[in-house]
Formats: C-alpha cells, sequence, structure tokens
C-alpha cells in the first residue's frame, strides 16, 4: 500500500479530502473518485471512523442567511490554574464554536457566533462572572475570508 506524507495512505488521504469536499458522497462515488473498488472504499472509510479519524459528517451551513451575523474570537486570562474548569463551562454554551489553550498573554480563545449585540454581551459579561476568569479581550470579525477545513 502507498503511503504519503506522516504515514497515511495515499487512498485515506484521498477519501479524507473528497469528504471533506462533499460528505454525502456515496461509497460508489467515492469509488469513482479514488479508482478503487467500493469494498475497499468501505473498508477504509470504517477503519478511519474506527480510529477516531473521521469522527463524524456534516453539513457546511451559511450562518448569515440564519441570522448569526456576529462571530467573535475572545481571549480570556484565568487565574489559579482554573483554565480547564473554565473552558468546560464556557464550551457547554450554543453560541461557542472552538475553545482553545494557547500561549500569549491570554490563557484561552473562545470563537463563538451570536445572532445580535445584546446575546453578545449577555454572554461576555456572564463568563466574566465566572470564578478565576480576571480579564477577557474581545474581537469581533468583520470580513471571513477562508473558513474550512484542511485538505491532506
Amino acid at each position: 500500500m502507498k503511503t504519503s506524507v506522516e504515514g497515511i495512505a495515499d487512498i485515506d488521504r484521498e477519501l479524507i479530502n473528497a469528504l471533506i469536499d462533499d460528505s454525502r458522497l456515496s461509497y460508489r462515488q467515492l469509488a469513482r473518485k479514488t479508482g478503487v473498488s467500493v469494498a475497499t472504499v468501505m473498508k477504509h472509510v470504517k477503519g478511519l471512523e474506527k480510529a477516531g479519524v473521521i469522527r463524524g459528517y456534516t453539513a457546511v451551513i451559511d450562518h448569515e442567511k440564519l441570522g448569526f451575523d456576529i462571530d467573535v474570537i475572545i481571549h480570556i486570562k484565568v487565574s489559579k490554574g482554573k483554565l480547564f474548569e473554565v473552558e468546560r463551562k464556557i464550551a457547554t454554551a450554543e453560541s461557542v464554536r472552538a475553545v482553545y489553550d494557547v500561549t500569549g498573554d491570554y490563557d484561552s480563545v473562545v470563537v463563538a457566533r451570536f445572532k445580535n449585540r445584546r446575546l453578545l454581551d449577555s454572554f461576555i459579561k456572564r463568563i466574566q462572572t465566572y470564578d478565576f476568569v480576571e480579564r477577557t479581550n474581545t474581537i469581533m470579525v468583520l470580513n471571513t475570508i477562508k473558513d474550512r477545513q484542511t485538505r491532506l
């Protein structure tokens, strides 16, 4: 079996990229795209799922068309070693898309999306009341130039 970068089999890389482009492709369509049999596609996709490389399938939504016009990046400074506790609490909010531990002046970065400024304001004020949150810095996204999964 041919392998590419970092030991990932070429067929796995091709399948992952095809699914990133369109997760609705059938096994038959994936076989046609990659030039292997349907059975081979099934075996590899199931193996990638079992290994946790493929964690799920989803639709790409245009949130702006649904009224979610405000994207923000929130930097959070957390005290007394309570970072994971604070992050887990923040991650439960529906508006939160991602929570990251980071290096630098802040301890965590939160990426979130809101329908309006009132909801954003309420969210920020709520997390500022959490124990161990020292300060926040909110950055409003003006334009999204690129927002997609990285192909292999």
